[in-house]
């Protein structure tokens, strides 16, 4: 039998993890919002996702959450006439990243706040294994 506060530090920690990797991609999304291709016609940076996965521990009866894959956002590239570009098209045309920046800023408040939700569990765990071995010292 697995021990409940254990269970709920390893479940909280899988969470802090999954966040973190999915903040790690939305700073990389924002820091590429305007990185466009480098000869006349090429792609731009493509918007990255995360798609996360619950999985089953039978061994500790937990369900840890993890990164299942980090994918490409099929929407269509942004067109920008900038003829002085050296990725412009024959039109003049260039094609920018299909990165919004506020939808990334409210991704990046739900992962922040999501981690935080979890760090505080991992708070709260900590602080009451040490109360129960403060209770059993003085027993």
């Amino acid at each position: 039998m697995i021990d409940p506060l254990s269970a709920s530090l390893k479940i909280a920690g899988s969470g802090i993890r999954a966040q973190s990797a999915r903040l790690k991609i939305i700073s990389e999304n924002i820091a590429n919002a305007n990185s466009t291709g480098s000869t006349p016609g090429s792609d731009p940076f493509a918007r990255k996702t995360v798609t996360f996965e619950n999985e089953m521990s039978r061994a500790e009866g937990t369900t840890l959450t993890r990164v299942k894959r980090v994918g490409v956002d099929p929407a269509p590239f942004r067109l920008e006439h900038n003829p002085g570009h050296p990725a412009a098209d024959v039109n003049g045309n260039v094609k920018m990243p299909n990165v919004d920046i506020l939808v990334e800023t409210a991704d990046m408040r739900d992962a922040t706040r999501a981690y935080e939700a979890n760090l505080q569990i991992v708070k709260q765990g900590r602080e009451l294994m040490s109360m129960t071995l403060e209770l059993l010292k003085v027993g």
